[in-house]
């Protein structure tokens, strides 16, 4: 007879409770481990500066000036990098640059199989794959800002 059958009820909710929390463990400790830094953002008359736009490109691994087409083209205002600081057109709150940046990093940055953000993109003739370096999956890219 195996272990299973030979399992009370309430031994076998004890054991399913005590793997789920190893598995809630495991998994905050991955969500912890990739954060983006805070937006840091100064207004000046109607224009936006972004003063740790670099940061941002940095820590997703990605070529800023496909960052900054992005962030141009969601906010549909011009956009034009300093240094390391970004200039929008217009007042932009920091939650509109966090949240635009949270969906770059679901569609350009993790994986869709493991959800690593240990990624890179290779363009093959025309397509843009995503390649996990963790899982080794590869993916195809829609858009242009990868």
């Amino acid at each position: 007879m195996s272990i299973l059958f030979s399992m009370t009820k309430v031994e076998y909710e004890a054991l399913l409770k005590r793997i789920q929390g190893k598995l809630t463990e495991t998994k905050k400790g991955a969500d912890k481990r990739f954060e983006l830094p805070p937006v840091d953002i100064m207004w000046e008359g109607q224009k936006t500066f972004f003063r740790n736009f670099l940061d941002f490109s940095k820590t997703l691994r990605r070529d800023p000036e496909k960052i900054l087409q992005y962030l141009s083209k969601e906010f549909a205002v011009p956009a034009e990098r300093m240094g390391e600081k970004a200039i929008f057109i217009g007042k932009r709150d920091p939650e509109d640059f966090t949240r635009l940046f949270q969906i770059y990093l679901k569609d350009y940055v993790e994986c869709p199989t493991c959800k690593s953000p240990d990624t890179k993109i290779e363009k093959e003739k025309r397509i843009s794959f995503l390649i996990c370096e963790a899982c080794g999956a590869k993916s195809p890219l829609k858009g242009k800002y990868a």
